[in-house]
C-alpha cells in the first residue's frame, strides 16, 4: 500500500491510542512488524500554545518510522499551523482524529463530533493538505449515530480535500467500543473513494484481519486495542499477508521478557516513577488470558518501581511454572487411570 509518497511493507497499521501508543510502544510495534505506527492525539491547540507536555508528543525515534503524528481540533488555521510543527518536528504523515468519542473532546466539537459537520471537516483537512509537503490522512468512524452513518460522505469529501489515505472505525460514536464494528461501512467507503482504505474495528487476530481485506475489499487493516499486551500480533498479520508461516503465539517467558523492555524503554523517556504507573495498565494486557493472571494483575498495579517489577516477574514465573507442573501431573494421572480402568474391565 502506498500513502503519497510512502510505501508500506505488508503489515497491518497500529490504531492511535491515548495512553498506549507512545513513542515506547510504537517502536515496540514496528520491531513486530507493524507497517505503520500512529502517536496518541495530540491537540493543536496544545501545540500552539507551547505546551511542554504536548510538545513532547511530537519526539518520533529512527527505529519507529514510518510515523504518523495524529492532529485534533476544529479550526482549520489552528491545525494549519499545527501540521506545520508536526512535520517540522519530523512527522513523516500527519492524520486528523475525526473518531475519538470521549466526551470531553466531542462537547468542544472535536474528534467524531466532527463526523455531524461535513462542510467543516473539508475545511479542516484543505487547510492541512495545503500547509504541509507530506501527506495527510484522516481517521473516521461510521458516523455519528445508527440514524447518521455518513461514512462515505465525508470519505468523498477528504479525498477532495487531498487526503492520501481514510481510515475508517466501522463503529458509530454513540458506540464507543462497545457491539459490532459493521465491516459494510468500510467497504462503502472504499467504493467511494479512489485514495487508500484502511478497515478498523474488531481486528483481533490475524484471522480476522484477512478476513476485514477480503470482505471490504480495503487496502490496509488497523489494529487497536488487540495489539495491548500483543505486538507479536503484528507479526502474524505480517506473515498471513506474505503466505509466510504464521508464528506461534509468544510464551509466557516472551511476554515478560517484552514487558520488561517495554518498562525500560518507558524508563528511558519518562523516568522510573512516570513509566512504573504506566506499565500498571499494559501489565494488564501482557498478562490477558495467562495462568493466573487475576491475582498478579492486581499485584502489579501496587508496584512503585522497577525492583518491584522485576520481583513479581520472578515470582510470577515460578507461580505459572508451578501451575503447569501440577497441570501436568493431573494429566498424567488421569491417563493412568483410563489405562487402569480399561485394563479392569478386560
Amino acid at each position: 500500500m502506498r500513502i503519497g509518497k510512502i510505501k508500506l511493507e505488508p503489515g497491518a497499521v497500529l490504531a492511535p491510542m491515548a495512553g498506549v501508543t507512545d513513542g515506547a510502544f510504537r517502536l515496540l510495534c514496528r520491531e513486530a512488524g507493524c507497517a505503520l505506527t500512529v502517536s496518541e492525539m495530540i491537540s493543536a491547540k496544545g501545540l500552539l500554545y507551547k505546551n511542554k507536555k504536548t510538545e513532547k508528543m511530537l519526539a518520533i525515534s529512527q527505529g519507529e518510522r514510518p510515523c504518523a503524528l495524529q492532529l485534533f481540533g476544529r479550526s482549520p488555521g489552528d491545525l494549519a499551523r499545527a501540521a506545520k510543527i508536526a512535520e517540522a518536528a519530523g512527522a513523516d504523515l500527519i492524520d486528523f482524529n475525526m473518531g475519538c468519542p470521549v466526551h470531553k473532546v466531542v462537547a468542544n466539537g472535536e474528534g467524531s463530533a466532527l463526523m455531524k459537520e461535513p462542510q467543516l471537516a473539508y475545511k479542516i483537512l484543505a487547510a492541512m493538505v495545503s500547509a504541509v509537503s507530506i501527506p495527510v490522512t484522516v481517521k473516521i468512524r461510521s458516523g455519528w449515530d445508527e440514524e447518521n452513518r455518513n461514512a462515505a460522505e465525508i470519505a468523498r469529501l477528504a479525498e477532495a480535500a487531498g487526503v492520501a489515505a481514510i481510515t475508517v472505525h466501522g463503529r458509530t460514536r454513540e458506540q464507543f467500543y462497545s457491539g459490532r464494528a459493521d465491516w459494510g461501512i468500510i467497504a462503502q467507503v472504499k467504493a467511494a473513494v479512489k485514495v487508500p482504505v484502511i478497515g478498523n474495528g474488531d481486528v483481533d487476530s490475524w484471522e480476522a484481519g484477512l478476513r476485514l481485506l477480503k470482505e471490504s475489499k480495503c487496502d490496509g487493516v488497523m489494529v487497536g486495542r488487540a495489539a495491548e499486551g500483543d505486538p507479536w500480533l503484528f507479526a502474524q498479520i505480517k506473515a498471513a499477508l506474505t503466505g509466510e508461516a504464521v508464528p506461534l503465539p509468544p510464551t509466557i517467558d516472551e511476554r515478560l521478557l517484552m514487558a520488561t523492555r517495554h518498562l525500560d524503554l518507558l524508563i528511558e523517556t519518562k523516568g522510573e516513577q512516570t513509566a512504573v504507573s504506566q506499565m500498571r495498565r499494559h501489565m494488564a494486557a501482557y498478562l490477558r488470558g495467562q495462568p493466573r493472571a487475576a491475582a498478579y494483575r492486581a499485584r502489579f498495579q501496587n508496584m512503585e518501581s522497577r525492583e518491584d517489577f522485576l520481583a513479581l516477574r520472578a515470582e510470577y514465573l515460578a507461580a505459572v511454572r508451578n501451575f503447569f507442573e501440577q497441570e501436568r501431573e493431573l494429566f498424567t494421572k488421569s491417563i493412568i487411570d483410563a489405562n487402569v480402568s480399561s485394563s479392569e474391565q478386560t
